[in-house]
């Protein structure tokens, strides 16, 4: 692995990088070997103030001035920008989160077409009109929100700030950006970035910071609009309370408990390298992970040979180096809660068929696990493990299949693998979740809403529905005709 550079990264506000007001320094470690790997500084709740008034000042100021065509072109030079530098930022993200740069490289290439979907997307922003009758007619326009304040999750720290960043600007908000405190270096850079290709000073403002302090202060903020969150059902439960008085907007992408559905006839070939994908890609470490494999019953020892021999083949290990299938997990804490699933899973009778115990060495390691013997009321098959763990669970024909799957808290994504289409569409229509995928077990990709139902949340990313979360409609009704209005003449 290469030798860590060690760099200072203040907030950053008003378009330049800034010193915390109390002085708050972070010393950020590589979860993969725990070397020191930089120092950043940590918001408080008088950063967040200038923060703010910055954004407020350039809402109000020389962004509320830009027009449609100059916020698409800037977006088209922000994507432009993010791919030049996609190198250094791919090999900062990867040190800071631990995660193999084969899928950190993905993300970016994901990020940069965000910005470029909603460049164009600009262009679809537009009130309508209409006569109303008589001398009635009606327009609307269509405005920001406002202030926006932005807190993406650690898993994905540059391309959740591309979800959240691009549709903000393309509407024409100003945006403050609470990264975690644990990975908030290239939301950092993609906000230096966003300075050097002419996005007006205080248009884009991050303060990394801790949830419960900077977070809190932030969403409450009463110069803040709208709220956007991706991170834990119980954060998103905790903002949507912090929100209601005063009442602000606020979008909720949160946690998931998601099946991947596999049918007698399905093909194999495609079926478990995909499946091992969809839960290890990330170390399991992702909102829609495919943690729970529904198996039909007749093919599960089979299945479960040949997923178990799949995932045993991985490449774990340095996040830098190309072959690697799967990093490490964020910290040696989270390692910890991962492993206390697993032991949870075990004390309710689940058979351990590979992994379970925490890797030795210096950096936070967890190897792919497979359970199986599992029941769908196990706690292990309900809660949001977050990590390489996977509940393999048979199931008796399709009912059957969609009551396990929907018989969960959450609804974000599933994966239905069959060799019957008609079956895969009637699945789709039972499940509830916000994505189905059929034979396909990819998530998230720009101008495809993403989100949830029940607890995994509300509000749509990466659609086009995204741009209404960031803008106001203002209904204009006039007269047309010449002589006063006389209401008493009715």
């Amino acid at each position: 692995m290469a030798v860590a550079t060690q760099r200072e990264y203040g907030l950053f506000i008003n378009g330049a990088l800034a010193d915390p007001s109390g002085g708050e320094i972070r010393e950020l470690t590589e979860p993969a070997t725990g070397e020191p790997l930089a120092r950043a500084a940590l918001a408080g709740e008088a950063d967040v103030d200038r923060a703010v008034e910055a954004a407020r000042g350039a809402l109000e100021g020389a962004w509320a001035k830009t027009p449609a065509t100059e916020r698409s072109r800037l977006l088209h030079a922000l994507a432009d920008a993010l791919h030049a530098n996609r190198k250094k930022l791919a090999e900062l993200e990867a040190r800071n989160v631990g995660k193999a740069i084969s899928s950190v490289k993905a993300e970016l290439a994901q990020g940069v077409e965000n910005f470029r979907f909603f460049a164009s997307a600009v262009g679809t922003i537009a009130g309508r009109s209409n006569a109303i009758g008589g001398s009635l007619h009606f327009y609307s326009l269509k405005e920001p929100v406002g202030v926006a304040a932005q807190i993406v999750p650690w898993n994905y720290p540059l391309m959740m700030t591309t979800w959240k960043l691009a549709p903000a600007l393309a509407a024409g908000c100003t945006v403050v950006l609470k990264p975690d405190p644990a990975t908030p270096l290239t939301a950092l850079r993609l906000a230096e970035l966003a300075g050097e290709v002419g996005v007006p000073e205080g248009v884009v403002n991050v303060v990394p910071g801790d949830g419960p302090t900077t977070g809190a202060y932030l969403v409450r903020h009463p110069g803040v609009d709208k709220v956007s969150f991706t991170g834990s059902t119980q954060t998103g439960g905790e903002i949507m309370r912090l929100c209601s008085e005063p009442i602000k907007r606020v979008t909720l992408e949160l946690g998931g408990k998601s099946p991947n559905i596999v049918f007698a006839d399905a093909d194999f070939a495609d079926a478990i390298p995909s499946a091992v994908w969809s839960i290890y890609y990330s170390a399991g470490q992702s909102c829609e992970a495919r943690s729970r494999v529904l198996v039909e019953r007749s093919v599960y020892d089979e299945f479960v040979g040949g997923f178990t021999e799949a995932a045993r083949r991985l490449k774990v290990g340095d996040p830098l180096d190309a072959e690697t299938q799967m990093g490490s997990l964020i910290s040696h804490a989270h390692r910890d809660k991962v492993h206390r699933f697993v032991e949870l899973g075990r004390e309710e009778g689940a058979d351990v068929a590979l992994g379970g115990e925490p890797a030795d060495g210096a950096g936070a390691f967890y190897p792919p696990t497979v359970l199986t013997g599992v029941d769908s009321r196990m706690l292990v098959a309900q809660e949001e493990i977050f990590g390489p763990v996977v509940t393999v669970i048979p199931f008796d024909d399709e009912k059957d299949a969609a009551r396990i799957a929907n018989d969960v808290k959450y609804g974000l994504y599933a994966t239905v693998w069959t060799g019957d289409p008609a079956r895969g569409h009637r699945l789709a229509r039972r499940i509830t979740a916000g994505t189905i995928g059929i034979n396909m077990p990819y998530t998230a990709f720009p101008g495809i809403p993403f989100g949830g139902y029940k607890q995994s949340g509300f509000g749509r990313e990466l659609g086009i529905e995204t741009l209404d979360l960031y803008l106001e409609t203002k209904s204009v009704v006039h007269s047309t005709s010449p002589k006063p209005f006389n209401p008493f003449s009715l």
